[in-house]
This record gives structure tokens, sequence and C-alpha cells, in this order.
């Protein structure tokens, strides 16, 4: 085996390079999630206003809706570990600046550039498809997905304990420490991507995303504070859509696009992100509405259930088991139950539970049944969403792609806490506080919000069945015309031994065609297909990419007969 070409950048287990991506994502998602329930404490110890410091939340938004389609871009065409890293010691760096900070513009510097790391979402699970073989990849995609979900949940429950023990500073420290040591395990155990399309940033395309981006979450952000009918408000609302028309021409027109619009509009893409912005505007709505809601002292408002930061936070705690365990089997049940069929099933359990958060929360047995009730929607669509992206798209588009839907649904989220903010503000009671009402039909909106999900999902094509022999992914990718047909010359790969026995090398002219391969290191080829090595040259071509492998010392040589083990 010792004349078995390498593929380099598969030196890491599987396992090894899942739990550096998941210790990432979780102490991104925990800086995202951990500061809102503590923002009075911060606004009281940096001496600010209310107004002011709501701004330590949507700096993050507005740095990560930018950060992250970019560096998903960057990271798809110059390496997904190099921009990973990158992303990594953007947080630690913001998270460090956060925690020493004298004054509230010092945190929102900070905030800025931890939101850089909003791009550790796609680059995850661009990795993830690149090094995983293809079979494990809908299992790990759905662990990841519930990784990110319970962070973002697990935030307001471990808030209060935090603060109470170190102060809100440490909810920047802890987290910075963990990040840059995962950053330093990752520089040196995750291997590089495979899949490189190369080219360039169309940076006139990436400023108009920027731009209007801004444009749009900033006034949805703000509206319920600055007024919805203000200038500011109108004003944003109008330079959003200008430069959204302006973005689109730009796109259209240019020869290296930014995102590929004709990736936006395919139907797996486009109907699972709009799902996103329904999900997304009930999700963060109903986590950051809950809380609150069973924070109102019943002696004063009549309702609530008085508890204090940690006590609601303990709430949660049933939704972010449900959430675990159901993103956790999203991918061995999608051998049963599509990804589709997933994510209709999630809104489902999303819409019931926003019914029973608006007739039913005056028991903390009921507020906790319906939170784990939403903890199994979310770990079911959040895993689905991210594995119907990933399957409906190329590889070199992996971190585009997710990075879109990973800011779509944030830009739902914005929109369903501007508009559950303005229905709770609207029903106040004499004494300022808000009425039950305001919650109760805050609620009934993101039910209804979860309902149309559903309908949506039903609109979703089913993706094919992923084949289960290199005999099926051969005639897949020869009846999708990927491989030549039988008859140009290719030996019959498909009917090669696979066993795991060792297959010989077929040759063509100058070139050695063989089925994908595992290397005498133990690195696996992450799709079906075939390898060809030519002069100079190993090119990879799987269901759905082309990988060019450097093998210049090998070609010196010349290519001769050689076994290689089959995968």
């Amino acid at each position: 085996m010792s004349g078995t070409p390498r593929i380099p950048g598969a030196r890491t287990a599987p396992s090894v390079t899942f739990a550096v991506l998941a210790v990432a994502a979780a102490s991104l998602t925990l800086l995202q999630s951990l500061v809102n329930p503590v923002l009075p404490t911060i606004q009281h110890d940096l001496g600010t206003t209310q107004n002011t410091v709501t701004w330590v939340f949507t700096a993050w938004l507005l740095s990560a809706a930018i950060a992250t389609p970019l560096l998903g871009k960057v990271g798809d065409m110059v390496g997904k570990k190099r921009t990973l890293v990158v992303a990594l010691g953007a947080v630690a760096l913001g998270s460090a600046i956060a925690a020493s900070a004298p004054s509230i513009e010092w945190l929102l510097v900070g905030r800025v550039v931890q939101g850089l790391g909003g791009a550790i979402f796609p680059l995850s699970f661009g990795i993830i498809r690149d090094e995983f073989p293809a079979a494990r990849v809908p299992s790990a995609v759905g662990v990841m997905s519930a990784v990110i979900a319970v962070g973002s949940g697990l935030g307001a429950v471990l808030a209060g304990p935090i603060v109470d023990a170190v102060g809100w500073r440490g909810l920047f420290w802890i987290p910075m420490a963990v990040v840059l040591a995962t950053a330093v395990v990752a520089a040196f155990r995750i291997p590089e991507s495979p899949a490189r399309p190369g080219g360039r940033i169309n940076w006139l395309a990436a400023g108009l995303l920027a731009g209007w981006l801004v444009a749009l979450i900033l006034p949805v952000s703000k509206g319920a504070i600055w007024g919805w009918g203000s200038a500011e408000v109108l004003g944003l609302f109008a330079v959003a859509v200008a430069l959204v028309g302006v973005w689109l021409t730009v796109e259209m027109r240019s020869r290296e696009s930014f995102i590929d619009l004709r990736m936006m509009r395919l139907p797996a893409v486009w109907t699972t992100n709009l799902v996103a912005l329904l999900y997304g505007a009930a999700m963060f709505s109903a986590w950051a509405f809950l809380p609150q809601l069973v924070q109102v002292d019943p002696a004063a408002a009549g309702y609530g259930l008085g508890l204090d930061v940690t006590g609601s936070g303990l709430v949660l705690l049933p939704m972010l088991v449900t959430m675990a365990v159901a993103g956790g089997f999203s991918g061995p049940l999608g051998k049963r139950i599509s990804a589709k069929r997933q994510l209709t099933l999630g809104s489902v359990f999303s819409a019931l539970s926003m019914v029973g958060f608006a007739f039913a929360h005056g028991e903390i047995w009921q507020v906790a049944l319906g939170s784990g009730v939403f903890g199994i929607g979310i770990g079911l669509a959040f895993a689905s969403m991210a594995t119907l992206i990933v399957q409906g798209v190329d590889a070199s588009q992996t971190g585009v792609a997710t990075g879109m839907n990973a800011n779509i649904r944030t830009i739902g989220g914005a929109i369903g806490g501007a508009l559950f903010s303005t229905i709770v503000t609207g029903h106040l009671q004499s004494s300022g506080l808000p009425a039950e009402a305001g919650y109760t039909d805050g609620f009934i909106l993101l039910a209804i919000l979860a309902t149309v999900a559903v309908g949506v999902s039903l609109l979703i094509p089913t993706p094919r069945r992923a084949p289960r022999t290199q005999a099926e992914a051969v005639a897949r990718d020869r009846a999708d015309g990927k491989l030549p047909p039988v008859g140009d010359g290719l030996p019959q790969v498909g009917d090669a031994d696979t066993r795991g026995g060792f297959v010989p090398v077929g040759h063509i002219g100058s070139r050695a065609v063989v089925p994908s391969v595992r290397s005498t290191e133990g690195a696996t080829a992450r799709r079906s297909g075939v390898v060809a090595a030519g002069r100079g040259t190993v090119a990879a071509v799987f269901a759905d990419e082309e990988e060019i492998l450097d093998t210049a010392s090998e070609a010196a040589n010349g290519w001769r007969r050689r076994e290689t083990e089959l995968v």
C-alpha cells in the first residue's frame, strides 16, 4: 500500500473534528444568548441608558449579519479551516475587549468584533460535509444543529448563576478562554478543505449585501424604541429596498457573483429559507419574552410567576433537554422520516407550544411542559433545515448557503421580536406594567407564524434518497451526466467489489481511474465516485463536487497499476 495516493487534509478522525466544531459553535451561541438576561445589570454598572444598553445585542446582530455570508464565502474559496481559525480568534479578541471594557462604548466595540464569529456556523457545516463520510453527514449535521440550538437556549439558564458568582464580566472571560483553546486545537487538528473553487470576492456585491442587511435589521430591532412611524425607521426601510434592488442588479450582471442567485432560487433553498424566516420569528421571540412573562410579579400585575433571572432560566431546562434529544436523533431518524417531514413536524410542535404559552402560563408545570414541547420542535427544525440546505447545494456553496440561511433566521428573529414587543407595549395597565393580553396576543401571533411555516415546509422538494452502495452512486452520477456514460472507455467501477477488499486501478491512456479510496493513513474519501489521476494532478470526481489534489511527485514517476483499498 505504499504506492496508494494520499489524500491531503484528511488526517484527523471525524469524531475529533466534530468535537472541536461543537465546542466552537456552543461557545458562540452562549455568547449570543448569555448577555440578554443581564442587560439591566450592565446598564447599571456602566452608568448608561436603557436605549444605549440595547445596542449590546444590536451591535452583535449587525456584525454577525455581515460577517456570516462574507466569511462563509471566503471559507468556500480559500479554505474553511483557515477561515474558522480567524473567526474563532475574532471571538476571543472581542470577548477580551468586552470583558475589560471601561465604558459602554468599548463594550460595543467588543461585541462588533465578536460578531465576526457568526461565520462559525456555516463554516462548521461546510467542514462536516467535506470531512465526513456521506452516510454520516445527516447525523453530524443534526447533532451540530442541536448543539447550536441548545447553546442558544442555555445562555438564559446560565446567565444568572454566572453573574451571581463572578459578575457580568465573567460572561465574556469564560467563553474567551474556551474559544481561544478551541482555535489552537482547530489550527492543528482540523484538516483543510479539499474542495476550494478559488475565484475572488465581488466586494461591490458584498458591500451592497451588508448595506441592505444593516438598513433592514436596524429599524426592525429599534422600531419599538424609535417609533415605527419615525423618519429614522421609514428612511432606513426605504434605503433597504433601494439597496436590495441595486444588489440584485449587480449580482445578476456580475461574471463572478458574491451569492449565486441561481442557488437562492433553487426550490429546496428558497422554501427552506422562508421557513427559516418564519421559524426564526417564533423561536427568538419566545426565547426573549417567555422569561419576561414568568418574571412578572403576580402581586403587582395579576399574572406571572414572580421568578428571578435564575428561576426563569430553569423553567427553560425541559426545552434544552428535548432540544438536544430531538436534534441528536434527527440524523438517525432520517432513515425513516425525511428532513422535509421532520421540519414539518418540528413546526407543528412549535405551533402547539405557542398556543400553550398563550393560554396556559399560570403554573410552573404548564410553562415547563410547553417548554419541553417547544424544544422538540426546535431540535427537529434546526437539524432538518441545515440538512436540507446542505443537501440542496453544491459542496463549493455550502458555506454561503448555510450562512444565508442562518442570516435569514436571525432576520426573522429580529422581525418577530419587534412585532412581539410592539404588541406587549401596546397593552399596558394603569400601573405601566404590560397587560396579560399583550403576552397572550403575542404568543398567538407566534403560533400563526409557526403554522404558516408548516404550510411552507410542505412545498419543499423531497430530496432523493442517498445512494446506499457505490454501484448506486456511480449509476446516479452517470445518469446525471456527472460521469461519462458506459462505453466512453471508463472501467465498470460500479461493479467492483464493495466488501472492503482491494480493487485494481483501471487505465485509460495517461489516466488512471479508481473507486473512492481510503489512504494508508486511514483518510476516507468523502463522496461516492471515482478518482482520475493525470499529469501533475488527481481529480476526485464525486456526486456533487470535483477536488483537485496535488500529486506532482507521483506524476514524476508516472502512473502505473496500483491497488487501492475501497471504502
